[in-house]
This record gives C-alpha cells, structure tokens and sequence, in this order.
C-alpha cells in the first residue's frame, strides 16, 4: 500500500478548504463543499482497498480462500455519497432563499446575517 492516495484525499481536500476561504458566491462555496466531501470518498475507498482483492461475492469462490476487499467501507462511501448529495441540495436550497431575500450571494454583501 502506497501512500498516494491518502495524498490525493489530501489535495482534494485541501483544494475544497482554498475555495471556501477564497469564495465571493455562496453557490461556489457549496460546490467546494462538496469537493472537500469528495477527499472522505478517495479515503475510505483507500482505507477499504487490498491488494488482489475481490469483491465480497462468495458465489463462485470458497470463503477465505482470496482476499476480498472491506464491504463495510464500501457500505459506507456509499452512505456518504448520498448523504453529500443530500446536503449539497439542501444548502443550494438556502442559497435561493437567502438570494430571494437579500438580492446576493456574495456573502459579503450579507451584512445583516452578521452577528
């Protein structure tokens, strides 16, 4: 196992957080969100990964006789990718809203959000 992949999860996630410190539209803030959202999916497929793995099908194979790759990594890079999707959707639905009401999405522009 290389440590390659835990570097790209890295850049992927470090180039989600640039966009969301340099962001001026809340709409590009989202979409770095779900880039950084992205580096947890290129993780947890790393942390599942063996090499010369199968999947975890035993139709056709005696059980333990090859290596097969983590199911429940798997599992859960799928339960992430939903609820990514779901979250994503939910904070562009607030986007219009607060562009509905304020006129803006450049969150400097939204001064009476402020505290």
């Amino acid at each position: 196992m290389t440590f390659f992949p835990y570097l790209v999860a890295a850049y992927i996630f470090l180039v989600g957080c640039y966009g969301l410190a340099t962001s001026r539209n809340l709409i590009h803030a989202v979409g770095c969100l779900s880039v950084c959202q992205a580096a947890t999916y290129v993780l947890l497929l790393t942390v599942g990964y063996r090499d010369g793995g199968t999947a975890p099908v035993f139709s056709d194979i005696r059980p333990g006789s090859r290596p097969v790759v983590d199911p429940v990594v798997q599992a859960l890079t799928l339960t992430d990718v939903v609820v990514g999707a779901t979250v994503t959707a939910l904070l562009l639905a607030l986007v219009i809203q607060v562009v509905k009401r304020h006129g803006t999405a450049d969150p400097d522009e939204l001064r009476e959000l402020r505290g």
